[in-house]
């Protein structure tokens, strides 16, 4: 399985923010601090805010900040979210194109278990898991110290 750029950045968003928990973020700090295009962290930024992931403030002094607990944001619910079409071979929903062998494929069967291994383990993890080395991540990503958690 591979995930999407889209997915990757999402992820890195929902993390700075969850490190940057004293106020308000930019995207043009998030993109600074991972070196990423600011464009395609605005769609980013856009999808996670109607999903209700995000909120964002505008106006002067405006940014972005987490709109849920670190706790409460599912990393298999964020890639749900991001990755709509998660079908490892066409023939999974939710493509499910048609196959001559469709009827007895043993493939169609081990890569759907594998599918959902993969999200089983996801659904283990929350934001707070992902951002637990706090003091490096901040560090690693120039996020001031001394930021307190959510």
């Amino acid at each position: 399985m591979r995930l999407t750029t889209y997915s990757d950045y999402a992820l890195r968003v929902l993390m700075y923010l969850a490190l940057k928990s004293d106020g308000l973020s930019t995207i043009a700090a998030i993109a600074e601090s991972y070196d990423i295009s600011e464009a395609h962290l605005m769609k980013v930024v856009h999808q996670l805010g109607v999903a209700g992931y995000i909120e964002t403030v505008r106006g002067r002094g405006g940014g972005l900040r987490l709109a849920k607990p670190v706790e409460a944001i599912s990393l298999a619910e964020v890639i749900r979210t991001t990755e709509p079409d998660m079908a490892v071979v066409s023939c999974l929903k939710p493509v499910n194109a048609s196959c001559t062998i469709n009827p007895s494929c043993v493939l169609k069967r081990a890569l759907k278990r594998a599918q959902d291994a993969f999200m089983e383990v996801l659904e283990g993890y929350t934001l707070a898991d992902l951002v637990a080395p706090r003091a490096r991540l901040a560090g690693l990503l120039g996020i001031p110290q001394g930021t307190s958690p959510q």
